[in-house]
């Protein structure tokens, strides 16, 4: 009887703690897939202004209920290069302010009505949602909606479960001590740290504390704690990531260790600091109190060290070393996935990816017509060995952003991420096809310098303004390789593309003519040749577009 006594809170315990740790995780799930993309975008164009990002950083984590999923995008980001390391300061501090609405949602919900209540309609709402509309945005939305309502169902446990009844033999710390504060602190790192959510441990102090199981001072002590413990996504996410990304996860660490040093210095200073913003002061409902010291340590924190961010970037800089001068001849694209990482983060990276495979293939279309203009010795000294490494860099980059993007596949994804997954890697074959015929074109004029081949000028003139027509589809291209095209972009493709034809028509039949009339015949047949590549690529082009169609 006495073991049943021990095991049956405990177990209620682990119970509602899964019920509120999942809760979260769907909602947080289903608002990223249903919201989170577009909020995630906004992110990888940041500005440079600190405040702008800033408010970002803060509005994306509170919608997504979620800083270590922020900073894990930050890092992604940063090592990208979507974002640099100066960007990412004002994004980890209000993501670490927006964090603190979950304890509000908690503090001021969770307490004041009768949750159970109303938890259970939720989740059944959410779940009709999910099955009744096809829709994805509304079943991601019933995904969140679900959470929501476990999360509330887990937080109703919890305060069934944290009473003096059932676990005031495990839980009935109320030691102000300076010992008793330290032991609280380093609880809150390694549980937060384990659970992988400060949020979540939050709710659970919150409610131990509502319940009278520990004390105000202890519950402090535990949240302060909570701050370092919550880095531990940042930090697993920039393993293995270039320096500036572990810059960034290093920033989010001296953001929340400083700011809680000094919290702990002053502690008592601090907590009647507190109290004097709690309407009600000491009297104050304490999950209230709670939720504002975790407003307040944030926002002051950020107050302190926001104007100080050139500093505390240099101070990473001194760190955290320069990475070793990398093969600018290999390319590598590895695939992560943390706790905290979702298919949007990969998305975003790897199209990032594809615009610097496209500017690559683009500078070398762009030695075509050096080629064709100068045909002498000093383009093959200069270019040659230069469009053979582009060449092996392509063809490298091709491999690594398909496997990308295979492995993003396994991620839980939407329908319209998985068809864009898909439009990405026809585009990077397109890609891949497309170096292939700038070199080779690159190499039949190599070819004809070598042998000393005559072209008629006229030929050679007249070849200038169809390689340009096909460049003005490259660059139409290269500024619009990740986005939805359009209608009226597709017409200008099919205009493009049909202009490209007509002019290959042309210069095949004058080239032909002069086979019929006794002109040299190798000359005339490489000519042919680096027209129809020329052309080749124009249709290579054609097809990223008609793939930029379905987005």
């Amino acid at each position: 009887m006495l073991i049943m006594n021990v095991l049956k809170p405990v177990l209620e315990l682990l119970g509602s703690l899964g019920f509120l740790l999942y809760g979260m995780k769907l909602m947080s799930d289903g608002v990223q897939k249903s919201a989170g993309e577009k909020l995630q975008r906004a992110l990888s164009v940041i500005t440079g202004n600190r405040f702008v990002a800033l408010l970002t950083g803060m509005v994306v984590t509170m919608i997504i209920q979620s800083s270590g999923a922020s900073t894990v995008m930050v890092v992604t980001f940063v090592n990208s290069g979507l974002m640099t390391l100066p960007q990412s300061v004002g994004v980890i501090f209000g993501a670490n302010i927006g964090t603190t609405i979950t304890a509000w949602i908690v503090s001021i919900f969770g307490f004041n009505f009768k949750i159970s209540a109303f938890a259970i309609p939720v989740f059944g709402f959410g779940y009709f949602l999910t099955i009744l509309i096809k829709k994805s945005s509304y079943k991601n939305l019933g995904e969140a909606i679900m959470g929501f309502g476990m999360l509330f169902l887990g937080l109703s446990g919890l305060s069934d479960v944290f009473t003096p009844e059932q676990l005031g033999w495990l839980f009935n710390i109320h030691g102000t001590g300076v010992l008793s504060i330290l032991i609280g602190f380093v609880v809150g790192i390694f549980i937060t740290a384990l659970l992988h959510s400060s949020s979540a441990f939050s709710a659970i102090v919150i409610t131990m504390a509502y319940n009278g199981l520990i004390s105000w001072e202890l519950a402090a002590a535990m949240t302060l704690g909570s701050n370092i413990g919550s880095t531990i996504d940042a930090v697993l996410a920039a393993i293995g990531t270039s320096a500036d990304a572990k810059r960034s996860a290093l920033i989010h660490v001296m953001f929340n260790v400083f700011g809680t040093i000094l919290a702990l210095i002053f502690f008592k200073p601090f907590l009647s600091l507190v109290m004097f913003l709690t309407p009600g002061g000491a009297n104050s409902n304490i999950a209230i109190r709670i939720s504002m010291l975790h407003t307040v340590f944030k926002t002051l924190s950020t107050v302190v060290l926001l104007p100080m961010q050139t500093i505390i970037v240099k101070l990473s800089q001194l760190i955290i070393k320069d990475d070793k001068e990398a093969d600018a001849k290999v390319y590598r694209l590895d695939f992560t996935a943390g706790p905290k990482e979702n298919a949007t983060t990969h998305i975003i990276q790897v199209e990032k990816a594809i615009a610097d495979m496209t500017d690559v293939v683009t500078d070398m279309f762009d030695k075509i017509q050096i080629g064709v203009t100068k045909r002498n010795g000093e383009f093959i000294d200069k270019y040659k060995q230069e469009m053979v490494d582009a060449e092996d860099y392509v063809d490298q980059m091709h491999e690594q952003i398909t496997h990308y993007l295979v492995k993003s596949q396994t991620l839980q994804v939407t329908e319209k991420q998985l068809a864009h997954i898909t439009n990405m890697i026809q585009i990077v074959d397109e890609l891949e096809n497309m170096s292939d015929n700038c070199y080779s074109t690159i190499m039949l004029v190599i070819k004809s310098i070598e042998r000393d081949m005559e072209f008629q000028t006229e030929d050679m003139e007249r070849l200038l303004p169809y390689i340009e027509l096909v460049r003005q589809f490259l660059q139409f291209i290269q500024r619009n390789i990740n986005t939805q095209l359009s209608e009226e972009k597709l017409e200008l493709a099919a205009e493009l593309e049909n202009g490209i034809d007509a002019f290959r028509k042309d210069l095949k039949k004058v080239a032909r003519k002069r086979l019929e009339c006794g002109a040299n015949v190798k000359a005339e047949l490489l000519y042919i040749d680096v027209v129809r590549r020329i052309e080749n690529i124009g249709d290579n082009c054609f097809s990223i577009s008609e793939s930029l169609r379905n987005g």
